[in-house]
């Protein structure tokens, strides 16, 4: 039912600036950044069924790293998660991690019905942002996803669930509501937000951002991401609207329906902060479960106000904006806000 959310999505882009360079000269695409997965990670023969018994019968779990090559949010959780202690220790004593290239033509036998190479099983699961994690149980059955780049904080708690199995007797969204210090943000006042409680009167674009006490990316989707020049230009027709995903006060959903932040957060499943919902005409079009840079959170903006959803799905729309803006001699910059 959901949206897929993004984190470096298989596409490039950015809106051309004023004065943008001599069309004559094509533009160019920076702020990639090469990393290469830790030399501890399982040197497997893709052969998953055998991955998951081997770690089943050592009580770990198999843990499956989707990646792209020069991709930053791989490159920031790497150094940051897995690459750092406390961290690096615990996933080596719980895990086995594997590593697949999204582009790979690898071989991979993940399970008894599906025999693929990376790339055609990135497509069959769906891999539609990088990193994206997935965590399997002794079935070979994916039990947690994650899209994106997590805070070390917030990706401790995710292993944390996994590793005590208390998948088994919870959904992942409350073992984080209990765990999460609650104490690490304060809810900032920004004049982009609307002070709206009931969603379903909105006209046109509207982004709902989910925030609470627990948000370690914050500051950084205040200050870096929605005070973004590139951002601003492309976030002007819509309606933005930030909840309290910890607040129990009455608001009116889309569809018009009596509602609390709290349980819309746990409606659409949004166990990530700042989560963003994206919508138009009162459908969910977009969903953002992970810190996203500057030029592919303002290109999700751009294909939702502009309307080409309607005409073609992201992927296509992606690639071709990707095109358009690099005849333009545009350079497409992939970095993290400085």
């Amino acid at each position: 039912m959901f949206l897929k959310a993004i984190g470096i999505v298989i596409f490039l882009g950015l809106a051309p600036p004023a004065g943008a360079a001599d069309s004559a000269a094509r533009g160019k695409i920076v702020g990639g950044v090469p990393h290469q997965a830790p030399g501890w990670f399982k040197q497997s023969f893709l052969e998953i069924a055998d991955d998951v018994g081997e770690a089943s019968e050592a009580g770990r779990h198999v843990m499956l790293f989707f990646q792209l090559n020069d991709c930053p949010y791989c490159d920031r959780m790497l150094q940051e998660s897995f690459e750092a202690e406390p961290l690096t220790s615990f996933i080596r004593q719980h895990f086995d991690t594997i590593a697949i290239n999204v582009r790979g033509d690898r071989e991979i036998a993940f399970n008894e019905e599906i025999s693929v190479s990376e790339k055609q099983l990135s497509e069959i699961l769906a891999v539609a942002a990088t990193p994206a994690i997935l965590f399997l149980n002794e079935d070979n059955k994916t039990i947690v996803r994650v899209n994106g780049y997590r805070a070390p904080e917030r990706f401790r708690q995710v292993l944390q669930f996994v590793a005590t199995r208390s998948y088994q007797t919870t959904k992942l969204a409350d073992y984080l509501q209990a765990k999460l210090d609650k104490n690490v943000y304060r809810l900032r006042a920004n004049p982009l937000f609307s002070e709206v409680s009931d969603l379903a009167s909105v006209d046109g674009p509207l982004m709902v951002i989910f925030e609470d006490g627990s948000c370690y990316d914050c500051d950084e989707f205040h200050d870096g991401i929605l005070a973004h020049e590139l951002v601003r230009r492309e976030i002007e027709p819509f309606t933005i609207v930030r909840l309290d995903a910890d607040s129990e006060e009455t608001i009116v959903d889309v569809h018009g329906n009596p509602t609390t932040p709290s349980e819309l957060a746990r409606k659409y499943e949004m166990i990530y902060r700042p989560g963003v919902l994206v919508f138009d005409d009162g459908e969910l079009i977009r969903r953002h479960d992970s810190l996203t840079f500057p030029h592919h959170f303002k290109e999700s903006m751009r294909y939702v106000a502009g309307g080409f959803y309607r005409q073609t799905d992201f992927r296509s729309y992606s690639q071709r904006r990707t095109e358009e803006l690099l005849e333009a001699g545009v350079v497409i910059d992939l970095g993290r806000p400085q």
